[in-house]
């Protein structure tokens, strides 16, 4: 796996990560997957651990650290124990719900959900889809509208990660339908609210473990106290997260490419076709030479990402050409590597059917791959 990227410090938290999964990830995946959910208690054991917030303040029990190389190891760790739902669940803690409460929060906000968050007896969500607005943001119909001393919420959200076991979720809403891009507004919302409802819990072809659910929000009394960031700036609120949220999605499929090739690259050596092993086949070598060079390269520009994030220097336009590339990256290696597996690829029982599946969500959320070009073509051509 790739290493040029970490130091000492890096490589001893690394450590610790796979202590944990060992401990804790790996004898219970599979029930997960079954069940479609995921155990809180693992929640709190990597709070406990460490794991949860880690670019959070230290007052509030979290890391206290930007580098993003921390996450980066996470990351790896847990797709190289084919654990991708919990890796889903705990990417939208870290890389989307946190920054948002650490950045926009007031103190009363930071106070009430810094500290459960980063100890992960609270757990997260973000709300921004609906059924009828996906990559089309300004398309959202969930609305806010004022009454005295605060707001009422209605409106739907779907496809929404941690939604069934949500206790605070950020609520990307509309406010003013005439102020265009302007008429938008975030919201942090207690799940235990009167008013806030669970819908179902999906049934999705990949992430199987990764609870995804339907939410309502029926008559919802907010106060302004609950406003997150500034009325009316939703919108860029959003703009302003995205390219740490497309990052870490670019860094997830990266991770899960690797891990897959490198299991391929066991697996090719041991199987045998017409009496040789598959790794002995011309085709076979070049398949896995032109992987094993698209890979190298990936690597290169993510490490030059995440080293921007960290300075806080990622533009939105790189994020969104590492996302792209990276999520199509990824489906290209694991459908060449499940090819090479043959019939037994097709099968659940092998690592790289589970991320055959899991792979496809990559260039779907965080918004589409095809959104993704839009944008870097607008800014090539503005």
């Amino acid at each position: 796996m790739h290493r040029d990227l970490y130091n000492t410090d890096h490589r001893a938290f690394r450590d610790t990560v796979r202590e944990f999964v060992a401990r804790e990830v790996t004898p219970h995946r599979e029930r997960w997957d079954s069940a479609g959910l995921i155990d809180r208690t693992v929640w709190a054991a990597a709070g406990t651990q460490g794991l949860l917030g880690l670019a959070a303040p230290q007052q509030y029990g979290g890391g206290g650290s930007d580098d993003f190389r921390y996450r980066m190891v996470v990351i790896e760790e847990l797709l190289a124990a084919d654990a991708a739902s919990l890796n889903a669940g705990l990417s939208v803690q870290d890389d989307l719900v946190l920054p948002y409460v650490v950045d926009l929060g007031h103190a009363a906000q930071r106070q009430r959900w810094l500290p459960p968050l980063c100890a992960g007896e609270a757990i997260g969500a973000l709300a921004l889809t609906e059924p009828g607005a996906g990559s089309d943001l300004l398309g959202i119909r969930t609305q806010a509208k004022p009454r005295a001393g605060g707001w009422v919420l209605n409106g739907q959200k779907t496809f929404i990660t941690n939604g069934v076991l949500a206790d605070v979720v950020v609520v990307f809403a509309r406010t003013d339908p005439a102020a265009g891009s302007r008429g938008f507004t975030l919201f942090l919302v207690d799940a235990t609210a009167d008013g806030f409802r669970r819908g179902r819990k999906l049934n999705k072809i990949g992430l199987r473990g990764n609870d995804t659910a339907e939410l309502f929000f029926d008559d919802l009394e907010l106060s302004e106290g609950d406003v997150l960031g500034t009325v009316g700036s939703g919108f860029g609120h959003l703009m302003e997260r995205l390219p740490r949220e497309r990052l870490s999605i670019a860094a997830t499929s990266l991770a899960s490419a690797q891990v897959v090739f490198d299991q391929t690259l066991d697996y090719v050596a041991q199987r045998k076709a017409f009496g040789k092993r598959v790794d002995s086949f011309q085709n076979s070598r070049f398949v896995l030479a032109e992987m094993a060079t698209e890979l190298d390269i990936a690597w290169t520009y993510l490490d030059r990402s995440i080293r921007l994030l960290s300075d806080h220097l990622l533009s939105p336009i790189d994020a969104a050409k590492s996302k792209w590339w990276m999520s199509d990256l990824q489906q290209r290696v694991v459908d060449r590597c499940l090819q090479l597996y043959g019939g037994y690829g097709y099968m659940l029982e092998y690592p790289v059917a589970r991320a055959y599946a899991d792979a496809r969500i990559q260039r779907i959320f965080g918004g589409t791959n095809e959104i993704m070009k839009e944008i870097i073509g607008r800014d090539l051509v503005r």
